[in-house]
């Protein structure tokens, strides 16, 4: 079974990034919201972080999904894999903070994992989240990842990691 391209829950749609989400995803990530993954960053940064969204779907086969809400991009939701032999990393941002509050994030995670980790079978997936991100601390917890004693990944100094795995049935 591949990847599904796109996946909708009661209020999103979850689909590949397109060129047309560029604008919205730079305005992210040079605003404050960024912070959380080491922003803000430039035009330039940006469009390079963006590239690098869209083609892991190609090298990969995966990866993030746009949340889309009433034809607007609100963020993106999904697994990362950058060393191809770990767990991939899964991920969500809200890029405009007019989102936040609504349950969004949580909605398109629950979504991605049912797929990942329920229909294709998918065994885990790791959750790197900055201590001082509580929104996303709790997201993590609600999705049901467990908070693991794992050391923080040179590239994200002082992250905690969260385990996600699929659920066994009994």
């Amino acid at each position: 079974m591949t990847v599904a391209r796109h996946l909708t829950t009661e209020r999103l749609i979850l689909r590949q990034p397109e060129a047309r989400d560029l604008a919205a995803y730079t305005a992210y990530c040079a605003s404050d919201r960024s912070r959380f993954v080491r922003g803000p960053f430039s035009e330039a940064e940006a469009f390079d972080k963006f590239a690098a969204i869209i083609g892991h779907w190609t090298l990969r086969g995966f990866g993030r999904y746009v949340m889309e809400r009433e034809g607007h991009a609100i963020g993106h939701v999904g697994p990362l894999a950058l060393p191809a032999a770990e767990a991939p990393e899964f991920t969500w941002t809200l890029w405009d903070g007019a989102a936040e509050g609504q349950g969004f994030a949580t909605e398109g995670a629950l979504a991605v994992k049912a797929h990942l980790l329920g229909d294709l079978g998918w065994p885990q997936m790791m959750i790197r989240i900055q201590p001082d991100n509580t929104a996303s601390c709790r997201i993590a917890e609600r999705i049901g990842a467990v908070l693991t004693d794992a050391p923080a990944p040179a590239w994200y100094p002082g992250a905690l990691t969260y385990q996600l795995m699929a659920e066994v049935a009994a």
